[in-house]
Protein backbone atom coordinates (compact mmCIF):
# COMPACT_ATOMS: atom_id res chain seq x y z
CA UNK A 1 0.00 0.00 0.00
CA UNK A 2 1.61 3.30 -0.73
CA UNK A 3 1.75 6.38 1.39
CA UNK A 4 0.09 9.61 0.87
CA UNK A 5 1.25 13.58 1.01
CA UNK A 6 -1.57 16.14 0.70
CA UNK A 7 -0.64 18.90 -1.02
CA UNK A 8 -1.15 22.28 0.06
CA UNK A 9 -3.57 24.80 -2.27
CA UNK A 10 -0.52 27.13 -2.46
CA UNK A 11 1.92 23.93 -3.78
CA UNK A 12 -0.85 22.61 -6.04
CA UNK A 13 0.21 24.31 -9.73
CA UNK A 14 3.46 22.48 -8.98
CA UNK A 15 1.73 19.27 -8.08
CA UNK A 16 -0.76 19.47 -11.60
CA UNK A 17 -2.89 20.15 -9.32
CA UNK A 18 -3.05 17.44 -7.36
CA UNK A 19 -4.76 17.48 -3.62
CA UNK A 20 -2.93 14.40 -2.86
CA UNK A 21 0.63 12.14 -4.38
CA UNK A 22 0.97 8.72 -4.24
CA UNK A 23 4.68 8.46 -3.02
CA UNK A 24 6.93 5.56 -1.43
CA UNK A 25 10.04 5.40 1.46
CA UNK A 26 10.68 4.46 4.21
CA UNK A 27 10.93 7.65 6.30
CA UNK A 28 9.15 10.85 6.03
CA UNK A 29 12.40 12.11 4.05
CA UNK A 30 12.05 9.24 1.55
CA UNK A 31 8.25 10.18 1.30
CA UNK A 32 9.35 13.94 1.04
CA UNK A 33 12.48 12.93 -1.49
CA UNK A 34 10.00 10.84 -3.52
CA UNK A 35 7.59 14.08 -3.81
CA UNK A 36 10.49 16.43 -5.05
CA UNK A 37 11.60 14.03 -7.73
CA UNK A 38 8.35 13.05 -9.05
CA UNK A 39 7.66 17.30 -9.39
CA UNK A 40 11.06 19.21 -8.98
CA UNK A 41 9.06 22.42 -8.88
CA UNK A 42 8.62 21.54 -5.35
CA UNK A 43 11.83 21.29 -4.03
CA UNK A 44 12.77 25.19 -3.74
CA UNK A 45 9.67 25.61 -2.07
CA UNK A 46 10.17 23.02 0.85
CA UNK A 47 14.22 23.17 1.22
CA UNK A 48 16.42 25.51 1.83
CA UNK A 49 19.71 25.99 -0.35
CA UNK A 50 21.33 24.15 2.48
CA UNK A 51 18.80 20.56 1.86
CA UNK A 52 16.96 21.36 4.78
CA UNK A 53 13.34 21.46 5.14
CA UNK A 54 12.67 25.35 5.22
CA UNK A 55 11.93 26.81 8.78
CA UNK A 56 7.81 27.58 7.43
CA UNK A 57 7.15 24.19 5.96
CA UNK A 58 5.28 21.64 8.93
CA UNK A 59 4.94 18.34 8.18
CA UNK A 60 2.77 16.17 9.54
CA UNK A 61 2.45 12.41 9.69
CA UNK A 62 -0.93 11.09 10.70
CA UNK A 63 -1.69 14.20 12.25
CA UNK A 64 1.73 14.68 14.13
CA UNK A 65 4.25 16.67 13.81
CA UNK A 66 7.23 15.30 12.55
CA UNK A 67 9.34 17.78 14.93
CA UNK A 68 8.15 15.73 18.18
CA UNK A 69 9.03 12.86 16.48
CA UNK A 70 12.57 11.73 14.70
CA UNK A 71 11.92 14.68 11.97
CA UNK A 72 12.63 13.37 8.58
CA UNK A 73 13.94 10.38 9.42
CA UNK A 74 10.92 9.09 11.14
CA UNK A 75 10.07 5.74 9.76
CA UNK A 76 6.34 5.55 8.01
CA UNK A 77 4.38 2.31 7.84
CA UNK A 78 2.57 1.53 4.55
CA UNK A 79 -0.73 3.63 4.07
CA UNK A 80 0.55 6.46 6.31
CA UNK A 81 -0.17 10.12 5.29
CA UNK A 82 1.81 13.27 5.16
CA UNK A 83 0.52 16.42 5.16
CA UNK A 84 2.50 19.64 4.05
CA UNK A 85 1.17 23.01 5.99
CA UNK A 86 2.84 25.97 4.89
CA UNK A 87 3.22 28.73 8.01
CA UNK A 88 1.35 31.69 7.08
CA UNK A 89 2.24 34.93 8.05
CA UNK A 90 2.27 38.79 6.50
CA UNK A 91 2.12 42.54 7.50
CA UNK A 92 4.05 44.86 7.09
CA UNK A 93 7.21 46.45 9.22
CA UNK A 94 6.62 49.29 11.26
CA UNK A 95 8.61 52.35 11.13
CA UNK A 96 10.91 54.51 13.96
CA UNK A 97 8.30 57.26 13.20
CA UNK A 98 5.38 55.09 14.66
CA UNK A 99 4.39 56.60 18.11
CA UNK A 100 3.87 53.09 19.24
CA UNK A 101 7.16 51.99 18.50
CA UNK A 102 8.88 55.83 19.85
CA UNK A 103 7.07 55.31 23.58
CA UNK A 104 9.10 54.62 26.06
CA UNK A 105 8.98 50.78 26.67
CA UNK A 106 6.31 50.31 24.24
CA UNK A 107 8.04 47.38 22.43
CA UNK A 108 8.89 45.77 25.98
CA UNK A 109 7.01 42.97 26.78
CA UNK A 110 5.23 42.19 30.44
CA UNK A 111 4.86 39.27 32.94
CA UNK A 112 1.82 39.21 31.87
CA UNK A 113 2.38 38.91 28.17
CA UNK A 114 5.07 36.77 27.98
CA UNK A 115 3.02 34.44 29.92
CA UNK A 116 0.28 34.64 27.67
CA UNK A 117 2.24 34.20 24.67
CA UNK A 118 4.81 31.79 25.98
CA UNK A 119 4.08 29.16 23.25
CA UNK A 120 4.72 32.07 20.47
CA UNK A 121 8.04 32.68 22.23
CA UNK A 122 9.09 28.98 21.95
CA UNK A 123 8.71 29.19 18.48
CA UNK A 124 12.20 29.66 16.68
CA UNK A 125 10.32 31.86 13.99
CA UNK A 126 8.55 33.90 16.31
CA UNK A 127 10.52 34.15 19.27
CA UNK A 128 10.78 37.38 21.52
CA UNK A 129 11.96 39.26 18.75
CA UNK A 130 9.03 38.36 16.24
CA UNK A 131 6.19 38.66 19.58
CA UNK A 132 7.72 42.11 19.67
CA UNK A 133 7.12 43.25 16.19
CA UNK A 134 3.01 41.51 16.50
CA UNK A 135 2.95 43.83 19.62
CA UNK A 136 3.82 46.72 17.54
CA UNK A 137 1.63 46.00 15.30
CA UNK A 138 -2.04 46.77 14.13
CA UNK A 139 -4.67 45.21 12.40
CA UNK A 140 -7.85 47.12 10.69
CA UNK A 141 -11.01 44.90 10.24
CA UNK A 142 -13.87 45.83 7.32
CA UNK A 143 -16.81 44.80 7.24
CA UNK A 144 -16.97 42.05 9.82
CA UNK A 145 -20.85 42.80 10.39
CA UNK A 146 -22.68 41.70 13.53
CA UNK A 147 -21.64 38.35 13.87
CA UNK A 148 -18.41 38.95 13.20
CA UNK A 149 -17.19 42.07 15.29
CA UNK A 150 -17.24 39.75 18.35
CA UNK A 151 -14.39 37.48 16.80
CA UNK A 152 -12.34 40.45 15.38
CA UNK A 153 -12.51 41.73 18.92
Amino acid sequence: MPNTIHIPTPLRPFTDKRESVEVSGGTVGELLADLTKKYEGLRKHLYADDGRLRNFVNVYLNDEDIRYLQKENTPVKPGDSLSIVPSVAGGAPTTIADPRVRAAGANELTADEIKRYSRHLIMPEVGVDGQKKLKAGSVLCIGAGGLGSPAAM
